[in-house]
């Protein structure tokens, strides 16, 4: 199956589980269910920590 790597968008630190992230994204104007992992790294910005205090 696919697996999903999620990275920071400025630095590309990979993100590991637990870690504290920051999404930045349109609302969805949809309703349903999604797998919401895929969702936020097809559909968002994904910043971690560090990056995003800067």
């Amino acid at each position: 199956m696919f697996t999903i790597k999620p990275a920071c968008a400025k630095c590309a630190k990979e993100i590991k589980g637990n870690d504290l992230v920051f999404v930045r994204m349109k609302y969805p104007t949809t309703r349903g269910m999604t797998e919401i992992k895929a969702y936020l790294q097809n559909n968002g910005d994904i910043f971690c920590e560090t990056c995003y205090e800067k």
